[in-house]
């Protein structure tokens, strides 16, 4: 069947959530100004946005949301008015994922609270990753999209003077954590005949930093901490 979607936004930024927490986001129109893919398959979900969590322990990942890496026990969602919550324990690891975007500013917030519930000390890494389009069609702008790193804020900019809607327009990806690694490459995350639920880069220690020109462009940011027991980490990525 068809997935349950929630609708979030405002006049500026719109985005659609489905039950398995899969995502597209676009500005202004949502047909014409897409900043991530939008696939009208009836039965498939969206496959542009994408979260995991990982054991930096034993290298195991999973989503926080059923898609696209389902974890090994249930999951919970929730689509109430101007959001959607994932609710999820994997091995000790309690994670709650909450997707809104701002009243007025043109700005998705995807927060994630993790917990952990084992009696013992844990390092865990987050990760966010999303396909830029800045356009209608990814296939017509993918080639003529560069990405860069903002010095200052420590965020991925995607821009594309090709297309006439981003010609004065920057998209960004970021996170509220200094202790980041990046790539701006979807052949290197997914990797060669690699799919979202299994993408190549989880199985690696951090992401390369490769950024700029002549890539298949993406945004993807991981973030490791550490967790004591009982403790819990807040971590917020922002696409805008």
């Amino acid at each position: 069947d068809a997935p349950w979607i929630n609708v979030l936004g405002n006049p500026q930024f719109g985005t659609i959530v489905t039950e398995s927490g899969m995502s597209y986001s676009w500005v202004d129109n949502a047909h014409g100004i897409r900043l991530t893919p939008w696939n009208n398959d009836p039965v498939s979900d969206l496959k542009g946005e994408a979260f995991y969590l990982r054991d930096e322990e034993n290298g195991r990942f999973w989503s926080p949301s059923p898609l696209p890496c389902r974890g090994s026990t249930p999951y919970i969602t929730k689509h109430g008015f101007g959001y959607s919550v994932f609710d999820h324990i994997e091995d000790g690891i309690a994670s709650t994922m909450t997707i809104y975007v701002d009243c007025a500013a043109p700005i998705k917030f995807i927060v994630l609270k993790i917990t952990n519930n084992s009696n013992r000390l844990r390092r865990i890494s987050a990760t966010g990753y999303v396909e830029w389009v800045l356009g209608d069609l990814r296939s017509k702008y993918q080639m003529h999209t560069i990405t860069e790193m903002d010095m200052r804020s420590g965020s991925i900019l995607a821009k594309n003077a090709y297309s006439p809607e981003f010609e004065r327009r920057s998209a960004f990806f970021d996170v509220n954590d200094d202790n980041r690694t990046f790539t701006t490459d979807r052949a290197e995350f997914i990797g060669r005949n690699g799919t979202l639920a299994n993408p190549e880069a989880m199985n690696r220690t951090k992401l390369s930093g490769k950024i700029g020109a002549a890539l298949d462009p993406c945004a993807a940011l991981q973030v490791s901490f550490e967790l004591a027991e009982e403790e819990e980490k807040e971590i917020i990525f922002r696409l805008g």
